[in-house]
């Protein structure tokens, strides 16, 4: 039985989905968010009015607002962080400074727990960016690949830096945890500078008989659909065999090229559309795919969703309510 749970980054897109997830076994949930990017929408008020989850508005940069949170939770979920290209991009030292920032105050937290069960914190498959340039990194990834670092001096790598950190100090920080190195998790809700929701939106709004614009297009991934990246999320989450381990969180196949994932997107969309190919995107990796022998050995759980079922799902939902007009989508 789950107890009292703490996402932390909760208004967010997988934050919003592991919120339900709990609370639909039983957990009571609090989120908290400072809503810098994020916004209170249909889906956080369904999870607040519905699911009784309650949502803080709190900014955990300041570390006087964590000292408010209460002292027993059986799990939290460590998701805030500065994140996107573009942010990163443009804030890299604020993302340096503010992801560890954030970390360093839920870990204070989790320390002033009186009977914390796990600390799950999200890294991201970023971290393997370095290894993947520089060694002769196998694709899917498993976890214990070494690490490599890129350039300092590039704004992208502040992002990688601030996770591999992370994981240095949650794996020292005396605390019972559990990391995650999402790959590729997609959805509704998620944001339109994701690729997927990004491809449906071109395809939707084109003219028939025109062509889209597609970056990267031999680019390869493999793209793991919200419900199985959270069903994985929660057996880790509880399980005894996942204390202090490192997994990937995501779909190991199929791996697929961007331009075939256009092919899906213009499929689902239903128009006689063509692919206008673009230049890649800068420093993009040419594949990423996550070895999963880790995560299934430990929890049984094994991603379910087609490729082609999590697309038309998601394009459901962003062509009822973003594409419509009807309703913004959260930033994240």
């Amino acid at each position: 039985m789950i107890g009292k749970v703490l996402i932390t980054g909760g208004a967010g897109f997988i934050g919003g989905f592991l919120a339900k997830a709990l609370a639909e076994r039983g957990a009571r949930v609090h989120i908290v968010d400072d809503f810098s990017r994020g916004r209170t929408d249909a889906f956080l008020r369904e999870l607040r009015d519905r699911y009784g989850v309650e949502i803080l508005s709190q900014d955990l940069r300041n570390h006087e607002a964590s000292t408010r949170l209460a002292r027993d939770y059986q799990l939290i979920f460590h998701l805030a962080a500065i994140l996107g290209v573009q942010n990163v991009l443009d804030r890299p030292y604020d993302t340096l400074r503010d992801n560890i920032t954030l970390l360093a105050h839920a870990i204070d937290l989790g320390q002033r727990q009186h009977a914390l069960e796990r600390f799950v914190f999200a890294s991201t498959s970023e971290v393997y960016a370095g290894s993947l340039l520089h060694l002769q990194m196998p694709v899917p990834t498993p976890e214990d690949f070494p690490l490599v670092v890129p350039a300092l001096d590039q704004p992208r790598t502040s992002y990688m830096l601030s996770k591999i950190y992370g994981e240095a100090m949650v794996a020292h920080s005396g605390l019972p945890f559990t990391v995650f190195r999402p790959h590729n998790i997609y959805g509704p809700r998620m944001g339109r500078l994701h690729v997927i929701p990004q491809l449906l939106e071109k395809a939707h709004n084109a003219q028939r008989d025109a062509a889209i614009e597609v970056f990267s297009t031999d680019h390869r991934r493999a793209f793991c659909y919200i419900d199985d990246a959270i069903a994985m999320m929660v057996a880790a989450a509880q399980s005894p065999g996942c204390r202090d381990q490192v997994f990937n969180l995501g779909c190991e196949a199929p791996e697929i090229a961007i331009g075939d994932l256009a092919r899906i997107v213009i499929a689902t969309v239903g128009k006689p559309l063509s692919i206008m190919p673009a230049p890649a995107t800068a420093g993009s990796p040419s594949r990423r795919a996550p070895c999963m022998k880790r995560m299934t050995e430990a929890t049984g759980v094994v991603a379910q969703v087609r490729i082609e079922d999590g697309v038309s799902r998601t394009y459901d939902w962003y062509r009822q309510r973003v594409f419509s007009g009807t309703e913004t989508e959260v930033a994240r």
